[in-house]
Order: structure tokens, then C-alpha cells, then sequence
């Protein structure tokens, strides 16, 4: 029987987590698309980017969507920068296919503009002033374009597999609610004062839109109204298409083919955040295969305890001889990693004592930062490697083997 090697005591009576098997999930020619959420700091992006390699080391034709805005997706692939344009990514000998981009959010509303009106009327939509700040940096336009974005990649017979990594924190799940923002937004009162020229023509205008818009031009500016005006004009005939289209893209998310990947650390912010995308997806009704435990320190052996390796330790430097110091700094640094293991499988079945039902996958942390396809391999067999197939013969599941008795 392993001794307890925890410092903190761990969850009594809980269930082992269910083993969630992305060898199999990515393998399947009915998955479709994998989005991979979570807390800023948990190696969100790499796990899409290990992914992504590894479906394409299956024979999949894979393309991976970062919304994060930064670099490190495409310093792993070797790629000097991604944009809005899916990029090849050369891997040795795999019989599939790698592509990465990541998304602008102005560039992809240009290209919907562009696609879904007239030139003229096109032309009149990029050059307006309120257009150009919405696109740009307004609250909610990048999850409303994340959500067309990949419903496009999904709609291309070029990619079998979509695997989005999304932005960092609760954030994360924001393109949720894009269909519902957007039908809020249409729905909503100043929109429908502001059409309501553009559609009866301004002679027609009531006394209370009159009253509205001096007012409105007295908080806003009497040019920033113009230009909002001018721009909903513009944009009115693509109203429902915006709204059908997110839509859809939500109920494909829904749908058998799709599923979401939790990525956390173990640590106590990042399970709360798992926590939150769980039961987030499960009212949403989203098909969620499971929780990735990133970075978590396993030890090379789980035979000798914390105590017993401290304990040895303080007998060996009593000793004396001349390798005494070397050996008992080593004990040392194993009690450190089994105290740590403890800890992180504690908080574990803590995570799994209140989701039972959610499948786990623990990765043991990269010994520098993944910067490259050799990195990514290494974190890609982790992902999708057989449950038992470790050094210590411990589950994948787990960082320690579970506690018998």
C-alpha cells in the first residue's frame, strides 16, 4: 500500500474522475470541433496548439483558431506571426494536415460587410466613423465575430477539424451569449428611434424622435449621432443575417460532433475558474468531453513517502560519507515533489467531488516553455497517451495513485 504522502489531508469518499480519452475524441471523424476554454495562465493555448498537432498526426486536416491575442501560438508552431488567414504548418511525416490563424475581429467584420451588401453600400459601411470604432474595440464585437468566424471554418469543406482556443478568464465563454447580445442590440430602444428615419424618411420623424435625438445630440454630439445614424441606415438590411448567423453557429456548437475542453492548473483560482466553465456549459447544454489538468508535478516515484524521503534524508546527512550531502539534497527535493503531488491531488478531487460526472486528464509540466513542435509532441502524447502508459504506472487521471483503504 503507498504510504500518504499529502501534507493536506485529501478528499475521503470521492469517486475516481472518469479517464477522457482525446486519443479517441480526435481520432473520431465525427468530431468536428473542440474549443478549449479557461483562465488566463493555464497553458489554454498550448493544449489547443498539442491538439491540433496531434489530429494532424492522426490524418486529420486540422486548423486552429487562437481569439487570444497573443503570440505564443505561433511562436510553437514555428510561424513568425498568424492573421486572419489560415497558415500551413509543415509537420514531418504526419499523414494530415496542420493550418493556425488567428482572429481579426475588424478584418472579419470588413470580409461580412464586404460578402452581405452592395459596393456602394459596402463602401459607405467601412468609411463610417462609428463603423471604424465599433469594429475596432467596441464591448462585444470580438465574441460576436469569434462566433463567425468559426461558423465559416466549419462551413468550408477545407478543414474536417476546427479546434478553437478562446481568450483567457470567464471571457472565454463570452461568444455564448453573442446571438442573444446581438438580438439585445437590434431589439433594442435607440436602435429602432435611430432606423426609424432611415426607414419613414425624415419628414415622417415624430415629435418624440425629434425630442430623442436633441437630446442624444447633446450627450453625444451632434456629429457622433450623424454618423450612428448614418450607420445603422447602412447596415439595416444585414441585421438579420448577423442574427441568423450567430444562431446557427450557437446551435452548432450544441450539436454531436462539437466539444469543449476545460483547461486548468492546480491551483485554486484556476479550478474555480473550471468550475464555472463546467457548470457554464452544462446549463448551457454544451458537450463537454472533460477537464485537462495542466502542469502538474508527478513525482518519478511513489513508493517512497514525503515522510520516509525526509526522514531518510536527515539519516544520511547524519551519516557523513563523502556523497551524504548529494543523496540527502536529493531525498529532499523528492519530499518537495510529493508534498506538492499532495497538494495538487488534493484540489483534484476536491474539483471531482463536485463533478463527478466530468472526465479528467492530468499533463505533467514541460520542464521549459513550449516553444516548438518537438515541445508540442511531448505535450501531444500527453494528451492522447494511453491512460496506465506512465513511468510510475499512475492513471493519467491522477498526479498520485488513489488512496486505497
Amino acid at each position: 500500500m503507498a504510504a500518504d504522502t499529502s501534507t493536506e489531508p485529501r478528499t475521503r469518499g470521492a469517486r475516481p474522475a472518469p479517464a477522457m480519452d482525446l486519443d479517441a475524441l480526435i481520432a473520431d471523424r465525427q468530431t468536428r470541433i473542440i474549443v478549449c476554454c479557461g483562465a488566463g495562465g493555464v497553458g489554454k493555448t498550448t493544449t489547443s496548439a498539442a491538439l491540433a498537432l496531434a489530429a494532424a498526426e492522426a490524418g486529420r486536416t486540422v486548423v486552429v483558431l487562437t481569439i487570444d491575442p497573443a503570440r505564443r501560438l505561433a511562436q510553437s508552431l514555428g510561424l513568425v506571426e498568424l492573421d486572419n488567414e489560415p497558415r500551413r504548418v509543415e509537420v514531418p511525416g504526419a499523414p494530415g494536415e496542420l493550418h493556425a490563424m488567428m482572429l481579426d475581429m475588424k478584418r472579419t467584420f470588413d470580409d461580412i460587410v464586404a460578402a452581405h451588401s452592395t459596393p456602394e453600400r459596402a463602401q459607405a459601411i467601412l468609411d463610417n466613423p462609428f463603423y471604424q470604432a465599433l469594429s475596432s474595440s467596441f464591448a462585444g464585437t470580438q465574441e460576436y465575430m469569434a462566433m463567425e468566424k468559426l461558423g465559416q471554418l466549419r462551413a468550408s469543406e477545407q478543414w474536417d477539424l476546427v479546434i478553437v482556443d478562446t481568450p483567457p478568464s470567464r471571457s472565454a465563454l463570452d461568444f455564448l451569449d453573442a446571438p442573444n447580445r446581438m438580438g439585445r442590440f437590434l431589439d433594442g430602444t435607440m436602435i429602432r428611434l435611430l432606423m426609424a428615419p432611415s426607414r419613414a424618411g425624415f419628414k415622417f420623424a415624430s415629435a418624440g424622435f425629434l425630442l430623442f435625438s436633441r437630446i442624444v445630440s447633446k450627450i453625444l454630439g451632434g456629429q457622433l449621432l450623424r454618423d450612428i445614424s448614418a450607420f445603422v441606415a447602412a447596415l439595416d438590411t444585414m441585421f438579420g443575417g448577423f442574427r441568423e448567423r450567430a444562431t446557427a453557429t450557437y446551435e452548432l456548437l450544441r450539436r454531436p460532433g462539437t466539444w469543449f475542453v476545460v483547461v486548468a492548473a492546480p491551483e485554486p483560482d484556476a479550478l474555480r475558474e473550471a468550475s464555472y466553465f463546467v457548470d457554464r456549459l452544462s446549463a448551457e447544454g454544451m458537450p463537454l468531453a472533460g477537464l485537462v489538468l495542466n502542469r502538474t508535478h508527478p513525482p518519478a516515484t511513489t513508493s517512497l513517502s514525503a515522510t520516509r524521503a525526509e526522514g531518510a534524508a536527515e539519516t544520511v546527512a547524519e551519516s557523513g560519507g563523502e556523497t551524504a550531502a548529494l543523496a540527502a539534497a536529493a531525498l529532499r527535493v523528492h519530499a518537495e515533489r510529493m508534498q506538492q503531488a499532495g497538494r495538487e491531488q488534493h484540489l483534484a478531487d476536491r474539483f471531482s467531488s463536485a463533478h463527478p460526472d466530468v472526465a479528467v486528464r492530468t499533463v505533467p509540466a514541460a520542464a521549459g516553455d513550449v516553444h516548438d513542435l518537438e515541445g508540442l509532441q511531448v505535450m501531444a502524447e500527453a494528451l492522447t497517451g494511453a491512460d496506465g502508459d506512465t513511468p510510475t504506472g499512475t492513471p493519467r487521471t491522477r498526479v498520485l495513485p488513489a488512496r486505497r483503504g
